[in-house]
């Protein structure tokens, strides 16, 4: 079942330009819609620089009725930055630019430390330079490292910085960057750390698009290990909420977890697809698991449930119902 909660009459008073970076990817071009529908702003401007991962016909409807500006380019090139800022004079910043997989992190890690830390470092300091009311960092909780197999823990926002992989090294010490920001400079900060994003507009190198997209071609599904790493599920509209409740409801200086309460171990989801496809399991093979592969990932979200009433509205049923049917299109 959906509980239906609307957070749009929180935001009534709001109004301002807000830039959207890595708003043509999953999570961001997600955002992007939901800001456009709550319509609160007055300008929202995307910048993406349109890698692999990122996809303008993500967002090309709200470009071409221009809900939207979109700005081609890369955060790791601080003259271009801070020439954006000059112009466009943000009064909100949304950090979704990343890169993600990690995979690809483990093979070559030099892209991920040049997007995802200097890269923040050159938002945080036109941020600065240009007296932004908010900066807001898209993290992750891949952050905090492993719980282990057999662990009733959860990650809290005080759960010590430990990442496993170079992709959660680069995220942790872009975390590290903004915090730093906020205690010497006083810029006006806020981090959310998120479980595993599932929904529409998802690459498909990620678990669920990548096994989806397999099965419905009867190919085997490669699974790490024996497949029983846990993930905690996020519904991205879920995120897209959250994120916005925090930037404006929450006091700078704050870190949020965002969590679904959806633990599923990977070959739980491969069954599920399989089963949505009526497709037999004995697709399912193993491969050689991934090095320094986390076991178990948890997240303890009370804090933002407690004090900004954010909680998920979709079950994980109705929400992978939802996003089955969308990759069935």
């Amino acid at each position: 079942m959906e509980r239906r909660t609307s957070y749009k009459n929180r935001y009534l008073n709001m109004s301002g330009k807000i830039l959207i970076t890595g708003g043509a990817g999953f999570i961001g071009s997600n955002f992007t819609h939901y800001v456009a529908q709550l319509g609160t702003y007055d300008e929202i401007c995307v910048l993406d620089n349109l890698t692999y991962a990122g996809n303008l016909g993500n967002i090309a409807k709200l470009i071409d009725s221009e809900k939207i500006k979109f700005v081609k380019g890369d955060i790791a090139n601080k003259k271009f930055v801070f020439d954006v800022f000059k112009k466009e004079k943000f009064d909100y910043v949304v950090n979704f630019a990343a890169e993600t997989h990690v995979d690809r992190s483990i093979i070559d890690s030099s892209i991920f430390v040049m997007t995802n830390v200097v890269g923040t470092q050159n938002l945080l300091e036109a941020s600065k330079e240009f007296d932004i009311k908010r900066f807001h960092q898209i993290s992750t909780d891949e952050v905090y490292g492993d719980l282990g197999f057999g662990s009733k823990n959860l990650f809290t926002e005080k759960t010590s910085l430990n990442p496993s992989s170079p992709y959660s090294a680069s995220k942790a010490g872009a975390d590290m960057l903004v915090m730093a920001f906020w205690r010497t400079y006083k810029l006006p900060v806020t981090i959310s750390r998120c479980s595993n994003n599932y929904g529409q507009f998802q690459f498909p190198e990620k678990l669920i698009p990548y096994l989806f997209h397999l099965a419905s071609e009867n190919k085997p599904l490669p699974l790490y290990g024996d497949g029983k790493n846990v993930r905690d599920w996020l519904y991205v509209e879920d995120h897209c909420e959250a994120v916005e409740l925090i930037l404006h409801k929450s006091k700078p200086g704050e870190v949020y977890n965002i969590g679904g309460h959806n633990e599923f171990k990977n070959i739980d989801i491969a069954k599920m697809i399989l089963k949505f496809l009526k497709k037999p399991e004995n697709l399912i093979t193993f491969v050689t698991d991934r090095l320094g592969h986390d076991e178990r990932y948890a997240i303890d979200a009370s804090k933002i449930e407690k004090t900004l009433g954010w909680k998920p509205k979709y079950t994980f049923e109705c929400g992978i119902a939802k996003t089955f049917e969308l990759m069935s299109k």
